[in-house]
């Protein structure tokens, strides 16, 4: 056979869409997307810097004391939890054991992290946790912790305690999104807030000359929706042609997780200016307000796995259509492309530190087994093996030997600590295990990828095929072995 490598090079780890089910892309027939942080990608920070500074005010305007605070982009990051109990933000991995901290906004140190959370593990389903798992946390995240920092300098009269302090935050936030100022602004000046991806249109394109329906299900209104949407695909397209050629169905306003688990009334959209009628049945190329997930598959007449719904927030997105419906689901985490690229730069240093910790693995190996055999001479066990006066320089000379592994070892193990983030570091791991958000990843998403447009790069033929799991001791023979 002919080499035809060059007819579609392989993507780069950062553009590939990832697989924790196989997922045969030719048995999809319908693809749903979500509308913000899927489709439409934004400059985390300048909308988290307008999110936290909307909030700040309406916080001042409340008479709460707040000057003097500033967004800090590297303060939270998706996947941290808020311990509502203990005013923490914390990072646990994926079995809820906290390995990161912060009371506040100041990093707890290993002792006080013992102290605080040895006996505790992180369970989400419990309310003393607010699990922090959109882009949209990261404002709030960060102020929470900021006036943490003030309710312990009894400087927040009226705030009963962490919890009431949390309610008070994401309240104010919440008001601040829905009142619209902030997506006033974004549709006023769209260039400081959007990313544009020249890839999107085209790779939503495949999948419909494919075959597949195209769905937008999003929950913004419809004239947010048609401004972000004109303004990042239809520059994209050939004359003539609008963001809406693209999907056969639109739903704004579809207020997930609802649109999932309950039967919800739906409007037609019937002029552009937002004009809504009684809808009778969905029709391809309409424009709808509200509806639900089973109008959708009556309508279309597929269900369950033959449904692909691809969007960025875990529970409202693809939690709830995969536990109700039993939709095929796809998360875009956005930070992954960074953060690959980040780990393909610090490959180097990896694998030294791997090499290193694998040397330290063996010298504290032998450095147990001797302690051992001076236990069992101090015992009186038949003397066997190494004399004591050898046992006892085999324990001097690896201690000087793993000291000085350590001292290598340390700025290494620092610097793996800070990809992705110098503070919080990776999204997808703690410590030397799984991120919690990696767990929650793997249980909820089929897939996942850093962008929609990574699609285009497998095709709507594609066939996407999970890796084989793992457990320790497939890694095979350990140091010396």
């Amino acid at each position: 056979m002919k080499d035809w490598s060059d007819l579609a090079p392989f993507p780069s780890p950062e553009r590939r869409v990832w697989c924790n089910r196989t997922l045969n892309l030719r048995s999809i027939r319908a693809i749903g997307y979500d509308m913000d942080y899927t489709l439409i990608h934004y400059r985390v920070d300048e909308w988290e810097r307008r999110a936290y500074e909307h909030l700040r005010q309406r916080l001042a305007d409340q008479g709460y004391p707040v000057d003097g605070l500033e967004f800090d982009p590297d303060g939270a990051i998706r996947g941290l939890a808020i311990d509502k109990e203990r005013g923490n933000l914390v990072k646990a991995n994926r079995f809820g054991y906290v390995k990161q901290a912060a009371h506040g906004t100041r990093p707890m140190g290993f002792d006080e992290l013992r102290t605080e959370y040895g006996r505790t593990v992180v369970d989400l389903a419990e309310p003393r946790w607010e699990f922090l798992n959109t882009f949209f946390s990261k404002s709030e995240g960060c102020m929470f912790a900021q006036l943490v920092d003030r309710l312990d300098e009894q400087r927040l009269p009226g705030v009963m305690g962490y919890a009431d302090l949390y309610r008070l935050v994401k309240k104010t936030l919440d008001f601040a999104h829905m009142e619209g100022h902030l997506k006033a602004e974004i549709i006023g000046d769209p260039d400081r807030f959007i990313d544009l991806d020249p890839d999107l249109p085209q790779a939503l394109a495949d999948q419909r000359m494919a075959g597949k329906k195209v769905l937008l299900i999003t929950n913004s209104e419809w004239s947010y929706t048609r401004a972000m949407m004109a303004y990042a695909f239809d520059r994209f397209l050939p004359d003539g042609r609008t963001w809406r050629d693209l999907f056969d169905i639109v739903f704004v306003s579809a207020r997930k997780p609802a649109f999932f688990t309950s039967r919800m009334p739906v409007f037609e959209v019937a002029t552009e200016e937002g004009m809504l009628r009684p809808a009778i049945g969905l029709h391809e190329g309409a424009l709808f307000l509200g509806g639900d997930a089973r109008l959708v598959e009556e309508h279309l007449g597929v269900s369950g796995e033959e449904i692909l719904y691809v969007g960025d927030h875990l529970s409202t997105d693809v939690h709830v259509s995969k536990a109700v419906l039993r939709w095929r689901t796809g998360l875009v985490v956005r930070e992954l492309e960074e953060e690959l690229k980040a780990l393909a730069n610090f490959a180097g240093p990896e694998q030294e530190l791997e090499s290193l910790m694998a040397e330290k693995e063996r010298l504290e190996h032998l450095h147990a087994h001797a302690r051992l055999g001076l236990q069992r001479l101090k015992g009186g066990a038949p003397r066997a093996g190494l004399s004591p006066s050898r046992l006892h320089e085999a324990l001097t000379d690896l201690r000087a030997a793993l000291d000085a592994l350590d001292e290598r070892i340390g700025p290494l193990a620092a610097g793996a600590g800070e990809i992705g983030n110098r503070r919080w570091g990776p999204l997808m791991r703690a410590g030397n295990d799984k991120s919690l958000l990696a767990r929650q990843v793997e249980r909820y998403a089929d897939v996942y990828t850093s962008r929609v447009s990574n699609f285009l790069h497998h095709t709507p033929y594609g066939y996407l095929r999970s890796f084989r799991g793992t457990m320790p001791h497939d890694a095979g023979p350990g140091p010396g072995g």
